[in-house]
């Protein structure tokens, strides 16, 4: 996979990426990744990016010039193609796992991480996707972006040591993930619950299955309504639902 990423802050981006998994992927050429600063883009005289908006208001916005020839550049060193472009933008759609599996799909992806209040609209005419990390705001994209790279790279093939961790992490089922313990059995009286001792891998799956709708239903109901649940698992949730008489 190749990324692509226009920042003000080259140093914010670069740092991180050659760190942990996404590090990994790099130094195994499985990840190609590139940092643009589209300051020295800018014409203007003293490397201004930001200018007022028009009609008036708070705050500075982005002006068009410095990303359309920092994307020029991106496609001249990319056989004149961006990729899929994803605009960093708190009004965006907001990222979650289904997306990070959408972008791992791709061969191609090219983040504009903004800063000041905004963009010019104009800016947007470039991307393919806006979105955001969440409902807050943040002082600028370079680190809702980092996330957006880390989930998605994980994703790739043989990245993970173990092909079955991303399988089984929060929100690629459509639930939270079960409990899970290591060694030592006992650690200061805590003990790992005994079915996991038990080397009987069909009740154990159905354990972690009941301790994962569990946890979901505590924590985030909300993703009860699309997760894709068997005849099996609604019983269950029934039966958690249902006060102790």
């Amino acid at each position: 996979m190749k990324i692509d990423v226009l920042t003000l802050f080259p140093k914010m981006v670069e740092v991180p990426l050659h760190e942990s998994i996404v590090g990994k992927a790099i130094e195994s050429g499985k990840l190609n990744v590139d940092v643009t600063d589209f300051r020295q883009y800018s014409t203007n005289k003293h490397g201004n990016v930001d200018d007022y908006p028009y009609g008036g208001g708070a705050g500075m916005l982005l002006t068009p010039q410095p990303i359309f020839d920092a994307m020029e550049h991106v496609k001249s060193q990319n056989h004149q193609s961006t990729g899929r472009v994803v605009l960093v933008d708190p009004g965006g759609k907001q990222f979650n796992q289904t997306m990070a599996e959408d972008f791992a799909k791709e061969e191609h992806l090219t983040f504009i991480c903004g800063h000041y209040e905004g963009y010019d609209e104009r800016i947007k005419t470039l991307v393919d996707d806006e979105v955001s990390l969440g409902d807050f705001v943040i002082t600028g994209g370079e680190l809702a972006a980092l996330t957006m790279i880390d989930a998605t790279v994980r994703l790739l093939p043989d990245i993970l040591g173990n092909k079955d961790s991303a399988v089984d992490d929060s929100f690629s089922t459509g639930l939270l993930e079960f409990p899970q313990y290591t060694r030592p059995e006992d650690f200061r009286g805590l003990k790992v619950p005994s079915i996991l001792l038990s080397g009987n891998h069909g009740k154990i799956d159905e354990w972690r299955r009941t301790e994962s709708l569990k946890k979901t239903l505590a924590r985030r109901p909300d993703l009860l309504e699309t997760a894709q649940l068997t005849p099996e698992d609604k019983q269950i949730l029934r039966e958690l639902q249902t006060p102790d008489l």
